[in-house]
């Protein structure tokens, strides 16, 4: 049996610089990683079996196609067949919500195989764009510039252990509709050096075109941005997760408990950033 953790995704900041030809977005973004998130398993079996467990499950239920498997059979591919597998994704993180969840199960697939077949995984990134544009930054697994569509990383240092705590406002948004919805001004480049000083500085260009989906976005900013201790307060990636970042362990708790009173129906995660 072989076991890979998923770990969530953040962006710190998003920079939306210009839409391409291609019909993808150009991009500067500062991705984070931490230390939860879902879990991918493979062990051997009699024939190919897909279980999907955990909190989120049901949001899954009835998908004609998964990122996992779409990993699988893209590792095949490249590198030859694969004996019958039972997989299984222990869905910990919400569904649509901004935090890579989907690419990072795609990404712990594709290293659980390598693990497998004694794969070189140097060789995993040259599959990885083709399954989503956040699988090359979750293959890495840690800090990093992301420009291009992202896949142009630049890992970077200085984030480590830093109390982040995640809230859900229970809402799914579609990505292709929130990046339709960028009204396609390029507000400039992502400042360089230490990367929380570049966040602080810079912005999430999805966020105004994610509010318009989903209003309560602005809530959940807001509601974290308010809590003791906080650095920094913004959505991820596409919605509707938001973060925030904490000066300490005790300002993450006391923040968490302070917004599981106001919200008890809104999913929270109390992490640290790898």
């Amino acid at each position: 049996m072989i076991v890979e953790t998923a770990p969530a995704k953040i962006n710190l900041a998003l920079h939306v610089r210009a839409r391409r030809p291609d019909g993808y977005h150009e991009i500067e973004t500062l991705f984070a990683f931490l230390r939860d998130g879902d879990v991918v398993t493979i062990a051997p079996a009699d024939a190919d079996r897909f279980a999907i467990t955990g909190p989120f499950a049901p949001a899954l239920a009835g998908e004609g196609g998964n990122l996992v498997l779409a990993a699988r059979d893209a590792f095949a591919a490249a590198f030859g067949p694969l004996p019958p597998l039972a997989v299984t994704l222990d869905k910990r993180l919400p569904v649509a919500s901004g935090i890579g969840g989907g690419s990072a199960d795609a990404a712990a697939m594709l290293r659980a195989l390598a693990r497998l077949k004694a794969v070189d995984p140097a060789r995993l990134p040259a599959i990885a764009l083709d399954l989503g544009s956040d699988v090359p930054a979750c293959l890495l697994g840690r800090a990093a510039f992301g420009g291009g569509r992202g896949e142009k990383l630049a890992p970077l240092d200085g984030l480590a252990d830093i109390p982040v705590l995640l809230v859900n406002p229970g809402v799914a948004v579609s990505t292709a509709k929130v990046f339709a919805g960028w009204d396609g001004v390029d507000r400039g480049a992502l400042a360089e050096g230490d990367p929380l000083v570049a966040a602080l500085a810079g912005r999430n260009d999805l966020q105004p075109p994610a509010l318009a989906i989903a209003p309560v976005i602005a809530e959940a900013v807001d509601l974290l941005s308010r809590q003791d201790g906080v650095t920094l307060a913004r959505m991820s990636g596409s919605g509707a997760t938001c973060f925030a970042l904490f000066r300490d362990m005790a300002a993450r708790e006391a923040a968490a408990r302070a917004v599981a009173a106001a919200r008890p129906d809104w999913w929270q995660l109390q992490s640290t950033l790898t």
